[in-house]
């Protein structure tokens, strides 16, 4: 395999680096959809309600683990960058035990799991009862999924970004085919809906297993298996992943205060944000693609200890990531109001949407260098500083919430929220130091 590391980076290389990204990205939300079209034509609302809390609570669970997506991409991408091969593989073997180590103690944790989990989100006995039926299914798909994590990270990380897009897509339609024989031919219900999730996870992680095995062969062949559990790379691998588990329960605290905060203040006003934070989905969704290869790039930057290349990797992301915010601007300005009559047809919830508006388009742009700098700090590995500034941000967001809110109500959550983004990316660029450049041993 071309090792395409070397070539010079470019404002086009980053683009074709996050365009499949951005399309990966945007099948994430098809296995929700399928499952929700489905689960809307069985009989009764409480099929929909309970696919939804289930889906939920899987969402929530899995999220806190996508340290194995980004501790592998971080990694990878420094020994591809190095020419380093044997070191590559090893990383993605001790990746993959991790990820297989936390799946099977789900799998045997299941019950207590489903139990607090469902209960904690709460639902109506029908619905908590339908809930229970597709998270029994789909909890066979913890360490597929888990495994995919890695395999994703494996492949942004050596920059297959096409590759990884293609079993996006398979999982996608391993999925939409098994829901249809397990609901429509099977006659399973609900369970065969999350059945049908642990398949398609299933495909995903054997189709990442035989790409390993086609891609590095030799190197799995002479493999000294008991180097995948030496004590200082296992170390090392842990305190990355802890760091990021740190960051990304932070982010999750965060973003379940501000929904909690939007409760307090009533049905509508909650529907309201929910509206506007779909808007920061569809953001993400693009901007993430540059952020993502700003991961792999710049690991690769660090692996050939280059601090030039790096200065330059971070330019050309940021400047695509700034045209990307202000395209998002652009369109939320001109067609918002349309994008809300589109989410919602109760005029009371659209009106206060509207008022809103403006903080959803001026998130783009503040919240891109957090995105951007996210995967900077991922791609050369230095997770720490990026665990102590989300730290400082969740306390400071916390604390501007109960000074704002009491005297701008919701307008005082989104400026809360604005700024908490805004002090991530400046935080992580204050970080920005030529410490950063150092690359594993």
């Amino acid at each position: 395999m071309v090792n395409t590391a070397a070539s010079p980076v470019s404002y086009r290389q980053v683009l074709f680096l996050a365009i499949p990204i951005i399309l990966a990205n945007l099948t994430q939300p098809l296995i929700s959809a399928v499952d929700t079209a489905v689960a809307g034509h069985l009989p009764g609302a409480e099929h929909l309600a309970g696919v939804a809390l289930g889906a939920l609570f899987f969402n929530l669970l899995f999220w806190v683990f996508g340290f194995l997506r980004m501790g592998t991409t971080g990694v990878v991408a420094q020994y591809f960058g190095a020419g380093n091969n044997a070191a590559l593989v090893l990383t993605v073997g001790r990746a993959a035990l991790m990820g297989l180590g936390i799946g099977l103690a789900i799998l045997l944790l299941q019950t207590p799991l489903i139990g607090a989990g469902l209960a904690l989100l709460g639902a109506s006995q029908e619905a908590a009862e339908q809930a229970h039926l597709y998270a029994g299914g789909r909890i066979w798909s913890a360490p597929f999924t888990l495994l995919n994590y890695v395999v994703l990270g494996w492949l942004l990380g050596c920059q297959r970004v096409r590759v990884a897009l293609g079993i996006q897509l398979l999982i996608n339609l391993v999925n939409l085919l098994a829901v249809l024989g397990f609901v429509y031919g099977l006659e399973w219900g609900v369970r065969g809906i999350g059945l049908a999730t642990a398949v398609a996870d299933l495909s995903g992680a054997l189709a990442g297993a035989c790409l390993l095995w086609r891609s590095y062969r030799l190197q799995i062949m002479a493999l000294d298996w008991k180097a995948l559990i030496e004590a200082t790379a296992m170390r090392r691998l842990v305190q990355i992943n802890s760091h990021i588990f740190v960051r990304t329960a932070c982010l999750l605290a965060s973003m379940a205060w501000f929904t909690h905060l939007g409760a307090q203040q009533g049905d509508a006003l909650l529907a309201a944000n929910a509206i506007l934070l779909n808007f920061l989905s569809f953001t993400s969704y693009g901007l993430d693609g540059f952020a993502h290869a700003a991961e792999t790039l710049s690991g690769a930057a660090v692996g050939q200890r280059s601090a030039s290349r790096l200065t330059r990797v971070i330019r050309i992301c940021m400047t695509w990531g700034l045209v990307g915010s202000l395209a998002y601007m652009g369109v939320y300005s001109l067609a918002g109001t349309a994008l809300i009559g589109l989410l919602t047809d109760q005029a009371d919830i659209a009106k206060l949407a509207g008022d809103y508006l403006i903080w959803a388009i001026l998130a783009p742009l503040v919240s891109m260098p957090a995105y951007l700098f996210d995967g900077v700090f991922i791609g050369t590995t230095r997770t720490r500083p990026l665990m102590h500034i989300m730290l400082v941000c969740a306390l400071v967001f916390l604390g501007l919430t109960l000074a704002l809110m009491p005297h701008w109500g919701n307008h005082g959550l989104w400026v809360s929220f604005l700024i908490f983004n805004g002090l991530r990316g400046a935080g992580l660029a204050l970080m920005l130091k030529p410490a950063i450049y150092r690359p594993l041993a």
